[in-house]
């Protein structure tokens, strides 16, 4: 959001729903020093984003709505954070074997990274993420089909969850909506939970791809238990305080 003028309040939510859609997060402090308003003015305007159902309220600030979103608009978040977080996650990929990543697309970053040096499958629900991994010429894409989410572009359903079941996997890499501490990972679809277990059943072990926005916060569908994950990938330094809730639950990278 620039600065350079004074802000009308229709251009000011208009500034603030596009930092939510760039950034995947807003700040009041930042927000209200960006704009030249007070905190209680961007605290009101996000509050009527929040009725309009545009935005969701939280401490200290606010995020995108909870509501499942199309892959182009998700892939137009964040863009830092989740390059971070697939140069970090890096690291965990395969030589060779198998493994599946969601429909998310802070996982399907992970396709540009993977340099295997033998034979290895690639699995995913996301035609987006699987025409990514055909790029690479390297590994041998697998689109798990089933029911075509119009929301998301992701396949779900049970012929989804069935096709995901059918194989087994090294490493399962996996967004969520939403994480906390008390309960884990939460997703705003039933369905997308329903066929990222399916992978998670089949998987030696599930890495979860979050970005910092997401933290402390629930969405609907339960996704995974701290016990499930096994390791958790921030764009954040792993000695940031804003996973100290974390830290006693799960590997930090």
């Amino acid at each position: 959001m620039a600065t350079t003028r004074s802000f009308g309040a229709e251009a000011r939510r208009d500034a603030l729903l596009e930092t939510l859609r760039s950034e995947g997060g807003v700040r009041l402090e930042a927000a209200a020093e960006q704009l030249g308003v007070s905190v209680m003015t961007v605290r009101r305007d996000l509050d009527e984003l929040d009725a309009a159902g545009l935005a969701r309220r939280v401490r200290g600030g606010a995020v995108p709505a909870l509501d499942a979103r199309p892959f182009s608009e998700r892939r137009a978040t964040g863009l830092a954070a989740k390059t971070r977080i697939a140069e970090k996650a890096a690291a965990l990929l395969p030589g060779a074997g198998s493994m599946a990543v969601d429909a998310s697309t802070t996982a399907g970053g992970l396709a540009a990274h993977l340099a295997p040096t033998g034979p290895l499958t690639v699995a995913t629900n996301s035609y987006e993420n699987f025409a990514a991994l055909t790029q690479n010429k390297a590994v041998s894409p697998i689109l798990v089909g089933g029911e075509l989410d119009d929301r998301t572009g992701s396949f779900v359903g049970l012929i989804a969850c069935q096709s995901a079941q059918s194989m087994l996997y090294g490493r399962f890499f996996a967004s969520a909506y939403s994480l906390d501490a008390p309960h884990g990972s939460s997703e705003v679809s039933l369905a997308e939970s329903q066929v990222k277990r399916a992978f998670a059943e089949r998987a030696r072990e599930i890495v979860l791809l979050v970005d910092s926005s997401k933290l402390g916060q629930q969405a609907l569908a339960v996704g995974f238990a701290w016990h499930e994950i096994g390791i958790l990938v921030t764009e954040l330094d792993p000695t940031d305080p804003a996973l100290d809730p974390y830290r006693d639950l799960v590997e930090l990278l």
